[in-house]
């Protein structure tokens, strides 16, 4: 049994959307542009999708079965 601990390509490309997102917001939070923020915003459910889809292609950890 291995244990994985994320490093997949679909955990590492989940985290990187997500990671896109937040810096965005945080910029778009410094220097006042509501519209780049709700970008940033919208932009972290979508690391979600397409880390989920990923792993239900086969590019995420197997479940571990005990």
């Amino acid at each position: 049994m291995t244990a994985h601990h994320g490093n997949t390509p679909a955990a590492w490309t989940a985290v990187m959307i997500i990671l896109v997102g937040f810096t965005l917001g945080g910029i778009a939070l410094v220097i006042p542009n509501w519209t780049m923020f709700w970008i940033g915003v919208a932009i972290v459910p979508v690391g979600l999708v397409v880390g989920k889809v990923m792993q239900m292609m086969g590019l995420g950890a197997e479940p571990v079965h005990r």
